[in-house]
């Protein structure tokens, strides 16, 4: 039930984005939706939802969110040879984006070497906030609120260097298009903190950052953005060393980090389902008959 009805909600929005997505070439105009986060560790029944979903929705804006989980990465490169179009999600490191990346390439070359087009999009989504939060009572103050900007600005270096790598313009000769990076969780959680912080800090082009609606609001009304991202990461890589000095164990929360998040959505998921359980039950159940 909750697939027929998100598949139909997409399908619309899909529909309204249509005009965009086909004014900028298809670089634009996109929507997203989920496979069940239950299969973040099952490669196979992700690839097989992956397909499923795309075929039943049959939009050519529509991208099917896998997570870039260890499970997820061989699904994200089967899901590309199969020319479903892929949103990778709960990425939090430049390290699991490069890995993504590969994923992303692979299937690619996979569709080359077998006389498909290349022509297969996708995004690469890093998580930022969640890192911030995640250290906020452990390191001192001068460092609050700037590992999220730290990780997002290495992880654009990352992107940067996959394009210029041999192994990219190759794929780009034959027809391919870049996996984009995609800057997610860019709401602020600190209110002491700026409510744009996240996209003031990481304005780059051909990127993407999926603002909520409350940052999105704030942005237009006093946002700034008016440094771009440097190619080489900036001043993360010595941010990150602060990090580090102060005791934070990057790698290791990296992996916290993808680890909560899978359990997050996991949550939400069985949440969303028993909604859809208890309403259905009642609507079963039929009008209660007054007394």
């Amino acid at each position: 039930m909750f697939f027929a009805l998100a598949i139909q909600d997409l399908s619309r929005a899909a529909d309204l984005f249509l005009p965009i997505h086909q004014r900028t070439a298809t670089v634009d105009g996109w929507v997203s939706l989920e496979v069940s986060p239950l299969l973040a560790r099952d490669t196979d029944g992700t690839v097989a939802s992956a397909r499923k979903l795309h075929a039943a929705a049959g939009k050519p804006n529509l991208f099917i969110k896998i997570p870039g989980t260890r499970e997820g990465l061989p699904a994200i490169e089967q899901a590309i040879f199969a020319g479903v179009p892929v949103n990778v999600t709960l990425l939090f490191s430049p390290e699991q984006y490069v890995a993504a990346a590969g994923a992303y390439m692979k299937g690619l070359e996979r569709r080359i070497d077998a006389g498909l087009s290349p022509d297969v999009r996708s995004v690469a989504s890093i998580f930022l906030s969640r890192w911030d939060v995640a250290v906020a009572r452990t390191v001192p103050e001068s460092l609050k609120n700037r590992l999220g900007l730290a990780i997002g600005k290495m992880a654009y270096k990352a992107y940067r260097d996959q394009l210029d790598s041999d192994r990219w313009q190759r794929l780009a000769n034959l027809g391919a298009r870049a996996q984009r990076l995609l800057f997610a969780s860019t709401g602020t959680k600190d209110p002491n903190a700026s409510d744009t912080l996240y996209i003031d800090g990481l304005a780059a082009p051909n990127t993407v950052d999926t603002m909520p609606e409350g940052t999105l609001k704030a942005m237009a009304d006093h946002g700034k953005a008016s440094d771009v991202l440097r190619r080489d990461g900036g001043d993360g890589a010595a941010t990150l060393g602060e990090f580090t000095r102060a005791g934070v164990d990057l790698s290791a929360l990296a992996e916290k980090l993808q680890v909560d998040g899978a359990e997050s959505f996991v949550k939400s998921w069985r949440d969303l389902l028993q909604t859809i359980d208890a309403k259905s039950a009642t609507l079963r159940q039929g009008p209660k008959r007054k007394t």
